[in-house]
């Protein structure tokens, strides 16, 4: 017997490859106490194999459809439909029919069945699959269920299914499938229970879906079911739908679709000890699996049968604390502007650096802001204080603390207190000589410096120490606290003119014009710089034509050959030795920054060829300075005109130069974490090299799933466990489909804010106002900055921006993003060059259609489409 067929009893672990992972999880479903699994056996995927095996027309056909994508639609289906015919018309091995044959005598061949098809690639941590293959009910008789046993195998290759594995990246020729033949039970009742809440990913939230007859109604959307919610064991909530239909077996074989009686149609489908207890097993199931569970079941003559429990797949992992203690946590990607997900080194260097408590969940980093929530004043300052950065954030944590159980609060003696951030007595204290900027610019280039001639220097063990102590010394450079009181005089600053100009003036963000065009911005000034590097390659017809046909393997080489090649070579390299050390998504150490492919740049550099003219870097530039010298010349007019109107006058100019002195230097200190993370990087590059020269590594960017200490002890001890390496492969591509919330707790519930404002317009997106103007134009959706074809008046909407996104900056009208907040890097910039922005617009990547003609207004904070 070559495990052709195996019952659930026979089935362990190991035996994904076999048996798939609807068959892995029945056969764990059979084995825990308690739980009542419908009998069964698995025709493994050996018979699938040995089925197909020598078919060289079904190989062929293989080879098609791995070089087509997931929008090639019509050849999928004509190349899948091939596929599904030749499956269909093999012969099952003789052998899987005899084990088939022996399996049905000792079950009963009289019986109905369920044939269900369990492929490799399903129900896994990862991937859930669901749905993707065919299921077949109330199947009688062996020659019916081998005929059945063959359209699941075909099933592999259903459109959809073909369609499911090239979005998530799985190879046709590695997935096989295996049929699983159980026993049919006809329940009265069936449906699915969620052990964590879907809705709003709540693990003590169990939620159960209940419908008459077969489950098939339910997963089919045939009928709405009843909803149930039960936590800490009581029934929390009951939604009872009208249920019209269900799906009951036929005498003969099959199933049909009945009406219910009406008095039926309204009915609780299941008793309140029915839902208790159905809750229990869920939890139960739960505890062997480790993690939340989607679970079928179906209830016949008052006993609960388990048919599916698969891993919920869509949830985010839980920060910290697993104390019993509740905890509310706030995501730092937010306020960064990155939601991406971070590789582990990435996230060691990022945790190295800051001096505030994090927590890692899902690739991501989250602040626990309990304590601060259980001190009323401190409470107070966080709501203020995210309410100015992000609205969202502020909304959810008051839907926390408006539950009153959930934090407990403690007097203020018993709490830190939160640093007071009073922006008039800041100001009034402010008398920094605004030299103290270049100051501190050179301070840190003189560390950076030092920091590249000292690392050299630096190899094993020792270079990890020396990292070490010099990332606490960048810590006193990004905290100094000269540094954080300039920082903070420019944010205060703004806040102040556009509250006094409202109050005084009835003006409207009077400090977004005002700061346009501030000295010493760094990453404006990167924007502006690409378009000088757009007019050095702008007399060169042959370098351009080049640029929009690109090899980046020999990018370097191919550009220096041609005519005006060496000078373009010379205007990338120039911005490569001040910005090659940027990228999107930065502040992850491990990503590839411009300097390792500079390719990247070249859809910029084309698209500030095709939209300016020559110089227009300068004009932009001195163009917002002029505006913002007029804004504040016609401020100080019109105050003069007040009572009280010169002393009004005299302040404002204090506070205007305050904000162009300082402002601009807000960019900086990242700018200077930055280029510390790529020398850092740089050097552990040269020592995973040497570990994959000593075969110890397989390639040197595998040191990326190894957070820094444990990357030292490879380098130390010359041993690493590649089984950590790929389980975190596999996790990261998992963390990368998910989406961060702004706001979740303990109990893993992701609570989402709302923007509460009135009079919009009817049907307008709403988001946070952070550069005022309105302006209409072509929306470009844009997710991969690589992929940037801009005209002049596009409006760019994306995910996030962060600094690396500010080149394409200069050839668009507005931006929308779905992240960010008043302070973070994207809306300085589109305030700095005058673009009217609106961020944190929730799904904006999805509701607005790329290409489609939009109205953003930055003043009042929403979108029109047009």
């Amino acid at each position: 017997m070559r495990d052709l067929v195996l019952s659930f009893q026979e089935m362990d672990k190991s035996q994904l490859a076999l048996v798939g992972g609807k068959g892995l999880n029945l056969g764990e479903l059979s084995k825990i106490p308690g739980i009542q699994v419908p009998q069964g056996f698995c025709v493994t995927t050996v018979g699938f194999r040995e089925a197909i095996a020598h078919n060289e027309a079904y190989h062929g056909l293989l080879k098609q459809l791995a070089v087509l994508n997931a929008e090639d639609r019509e050849r999928i289906a004509e190349i899948s439909g091939k596929i599904r015919q030749i499956i269909t018309e093999a012969a099952i091995p003789s052998d899987a029919v005899e084990s088939v044959t022996h399996y049905l005598s000792q079950f009963g061949e009289e019986h109905a069945y369920a044939v269900r098809s369990s492929a490799t690639a399903e129900d896994l941590p990862h991937a859930s699959f669901a749905g993707q293959q065919d299921t077949f009910l109330n199947i009688i008789g062996r020659d019916a269920i081998l005929k059945h046993i063959s359209q699941c195998w075909a099933s592999l290759f259903t459109d959809r299914a073909v369609i499911y594995r090239m979005q998530n990246g799985f190879d046709h020729s590695q997935v096989y499938v295996s049929v699983i033949v159980q026993k049919m039970v006809f329940p009265q009742a069936s449906g699915i229970v969620f052990t964590a809440d879907p809705m709003t990913s709540n693990r003590k939230l169990l939620s159960i879906d209940a419908g008459y007859g077969l489950g098939e109604a339910l997963v089919s959307g045939l009928v709405s079911a009843d909803s149930y919610q039960v936590r800490d064991g009581k029934i929390v909530n009951k939604r009872i739908a009208t249920k019209k239909l269900a799906i009951y077996g036929r005498q003969g074989g099959g199933t049909e679709i009945r009406e219910l009686d009406a008095e039926q149609q309204i009915a609780q489908t299941l008793t309140e000890p029915q839902i208790i207890q159905l809750a229990q097993l869920g939890r139960q199931i739960e505890a062997h699996f480790g993690s939340p569970q989607d679970i079928e079941w179906c209830l016949a003559d008052d006993q609960f049968y388990i048919v599916q429990s698969r891993p919920i797949t869509t949830l985010f992992p839980i920060p910290g604390a697993k104390d019993g203690e509740n905890h509310v946590y706030i995501s730092v990607g937010h306020q960064q502007m990155m939601t991406d997900p971070i590789k582990p080194l990435g996230l060691s260097m990022y945790l190295l650096t800051t001096s505030a408590p994090m927590k890692n969940a899902g690739g991501r980093l989250f602040v626990d802001v309990t304590p601060m929530l259980a001190s009323p004043t401190n409470r107070e300052t966080l709501l203020n204080m995210s309410g100015q950065s992000d609205p969202l954030i502020k909304d959810a944590l008051m839907t926390i603390v408006e539950r009153e159980d959930f934090i407990k609060v403690l007097p203020d003696a018993q709490t830190a207190p939160m640093p007071n951030r009073n922006n008039t007595d800041m100001l009034a204290q402010f008398d920094e000589d605004p030299s103290l900027v270049s100051e501190l610019i050179s301070l840190n280039q003189d560390s950076i410096e030092a920091l590249k001639r000292s690392i050299q220097t630096k190899s094993g063990v020792a270079l990890f120490d020396f990292i070490a102590e010099d990332l606490e010394q960048s810590k006193k450079v990004l905290f100094e606290p000269r540094s954080i009181r300039i920082i903070m005089a420019g944010m205060n600053a703004a806040a102040w003119l556009n509250q006094n100009m409202k109050g005084w003036l009835d003006e409207n963000a009077a400090a977004d014009t005002l700061a346009q065009s501030v000295t010493g911005n760094i990453t404006s000034q990167m924007g502006l710089a690409l378009m000088d590097v757009a007019d050095r390659i702008r007399p060169y017809p042959e370098v351009i034509a080049y640029l929009q046909h690109v090899r980046e393997a020999t990018f370097w080489e191919d550009l220096a050959q041609l005519d005006g090649g060496q000078e373009a070579v010379d205007a990338i390299t120039d911005y490569l030795s001040l910005y090659g050390m940027r990228c999107p998504g930065e502040i992850d150490m491990t990503r590839t920054r411009w300097v390792e492919k500079p390719t990247a740049l070249v859809p910029m550099i084309l698209t500030n060829i095709k939209v300016f003219e020559p110089n227009a870097g300068k004009r932009k530039f001195e163009k917002g300075r002029q505006e913002a010298l007029e804004k504040e010349q016609t401020l100080l007019a019109r105050l003069r005109q007040l009572p009280d109107g010169e002393d009004k006058a005299a302040e404002t100019k204090r506070i205007i130069d305050i904000l162009r002195n300082f402002s601009g230097y807000r960019e900086y200190p990242k700018y200077g974490m930055v280029n510390r993370y790529f020398i850092y990087k740089q050097a552990l590059l040269k020592e995973a090299e040497r570990l994959v020269q000593a075969g110890i590594l397989h390639e040197s960017e595998d040191m990326y799933y190894l957070f820094f200490e444990e990357l030292r002890e490879v380098v130390r001890t010359k041993q690493v466990d590649y089984g950590i390496i790929s389980q975190r492969k596999d996790d990261y591509r998992l963390y990368d489909k998910l989406t961060p919330p702004r706001v979740i707790t303990s109990d893993g519930e992701i609570v989402a804010g709302k923007y509460k404002r009135e009079n919009l317009p009817v049907d307008a997106i709403v988001g946070l106002p952070v550069s005022s103007g309105v302006i209409e134009g072509r929306a470009r959706v844009i997710l991969n900055m690589a992929e940037a074809d801009l005209e002049d008046g596009d409006i760019l909407v994306t995910t996030f921006t962060d600094p690396s996104w500010t080149p394409l900056f200069v050839s668009i009208k507005g931006l929308v993003t779905e992240v960010g907040g008043l302070m973070t890097h994207g809306a300085v910039i589109a305030r700095e060059y005058g673009l009217p922005a609106v961020v944190g617009v929730e799904h904006a990547t999805t509701r607005i259609q790329d290409g489609q003609r939009i109205r953003v207004n930055g003043t009042e904070g929403y979108i029109e489409l047009l």
